[in-house]
């Protein structure tokens, strides 16, 4: 897909991610094109080019609709495992989401501040797009080993800015960190990720307040999120 654009989509000067501009003409974009990326990421480092590898992963997650689209993992070994549950397809990750499968959980359901497998593709990013709409930052913070097995710290982040789940927004920082462990071939196309993080980092920021945002005199102590795994 070359610059032109049919619904005030085009590419940005990221040139990270200039796959884009040699993309085919028959994919299927979720939001009829790919996304525009206007800032450039220097290059050179270990930390860069594993950024640049998981950015790309996520960009297509959220905006491809076909997993043979994809250019940054291999179709048919990729899994996703979550905290050492049983590990998704390209094609089971792709269905569920970004969100639903990070948080996707065993716990009993009075414990679920979310509930994956009540959300859509569309109904979760609609539910974190409302509460961060900053948008929800990813970096790299350190990297422990290079290809074919790249291991590595990431940090997620972002500003809680509107209600979660009638949960009113503190505008304060959201945040989590985890591992990840990412088998690559030759081509730097994902195999296997594997992903281990406490959940309750995130949701006790997202539930601190712990009240209906339409309600004025509920309780103000804190919900507490236990671990879940």
């Amino acid at each position: 897909m070359g610059t032109e654009k049919s619904d005030a989509i085009k590419i940005g000067g990221d040139k990270y991610r200039s796959f884009l501009h040699d993309e085919a003409h028959n994919i299927e974009w979720r939001h009829g094109g790919p996304p525009i990326y206007d800032s450039e990421w220097p290059k050179g480092s270990l930390e860069e080019v594993v950024q640049n590898a998981i950015k790309s992963w996520e960009m297509e997650l959220s905006h491809k609709t076909r997993i043979q689209d994809f250019k940054t993992i291999n179709p048919d070994k990729f899994k996703l495992i979550v905290n050492g549950r049983e590990g998704l397809s390209g094609e089971e990750t792709l269905k569920l989401g970004s969100y639903n499968a990070l948080l996707k959980s065993s716990l009993p359901e009075e414990f679920k501040y979310y509930k994956a497998e009540e959300e859509s593709f569309e109904s979760s990013h609609d539910v974190f797009r409302a509460a961060l709409p900053r948008g929800f930052a990813w970096e790299v913070v350190a990297v422990y080993s290079g290809p074919p097995v790249i291991s590595f710290k990431f940090r997620h982040w972002g500003y809680f800015e509107g209600p979660f789940k009638g949960n009113a927004p503190t505008g304060e920082m959201v945040q989590f960190y985890g591992i990840a462990i990412l088998k690559v071939d030759e081509s730097l196309r994902a195999e296997d990720v594997e992903i281990y993080y406490d959940p309750g980092e995130l949701f006790a920021g997202l539930l601190k307040r712990g009240h209906d945002v339409s309600t004025s005199n509920q309780d103000e102590t804190p919900q507490k999120c236990p671990f879940h795994p």
